[in-house]
């Protein structure tokens, strides 16, 4: 086990069982000129982490321990996005029309490809979703059981939308989730400041919270001690 300084109390790190989870670092929400920016935010706040996430993919690839991305992604045909989803943007801009970057939230589209300082290599599972949380309408529950994984590492965006949504369903599926608060971001500081809140509040009621310099010590430790 790897103790890791932790909110709210150290994360006890077992990589036999554990796997990085990196949310939706896709074109389309983190570079100008995708969805994210046409929406008018500010998506510079986003490209800011690339370099936080690429250190924490590198650090779990060094230790040859799993990875997963994740892509918010839809069929060509709109059949996995309901009405209620597609419809509250603006129109023009909705899932499925056409962007600067191909069909919006489309799978295979180039807006919906990974940043490519992110890119996965062979062998790194990628999962599509068609909702904010990565469980929904996916078999990832299945495949992770099957891996005897029960530890997650959460990176990616947004941090109260896609990556709250994903731990919150992770936590309810019985897997310990802890963010590394430097790799993930938000259009909106604020709503990163309350989701982190909300995530280790009341004992970690979804999950413990680390910095990335925390998490590469605890590391650098064993490596040494182990």
């Amino acid at each position: 086990m790897i103790t890791v300084s932790a909110r709210p109390y150290a994360f006890s790190l077992d990589p036999a069982h554990v796997a990085l989870v990196v949310i939706d670092m896709q074109r389309d929400f983190i570079e100008p000129g995708g969805f994210g920016a046409v929406l008018g935010n500010d998506v510079s706040r986003l490209t800011a982490i690339i370099p936080s996430v690429a250190a924490l993919l590198s650090l779990f690839r060094g230790q040859k321990l799993p990875v997963l991305h994740t892509r918010e992604a839809h069929r060509p045909d709109l059949s996995d996005c309901p009405p209620a989803k597609r419809l509250r943007g603006t129109p023009g801009l909705r899932i499925g029309d056409e962007g600067a970057m191909g069909r919006i939230l489309i799978a295979g589209e180039p807006g919906n490809q990974i940043v490519p300082e992110l890119a996965p290599l062979p062998g790194e599972m990628v999962i599509d979703k068609p909702g904010k949380g990565m469980f929904w309408a996916t078999d990832l529950h299945e495949t992770l059981s099957a891996k005897g994984i029960t530890q997650l590492v959460f990176a990616g965006v947004t941090t109260e939308v896609c990556v709250q949504t994903s731990m919150r369903e992770a936590n309810d599926r019985g897997y310990e989730c802890l963010l590394i608060e430097e790799a993930t971001e938000s259009y909106f500081p604020e709503f990163k400041a309350s989701a982190i809140e909300m995530i280790v509040a009341q004992g970690g009621i979804v999950g413990w919270a680390a910095r990335l310099q925390d998490l590469e010590t605890a590391f650098a430790r064993e490596l040494v001690h182990g």
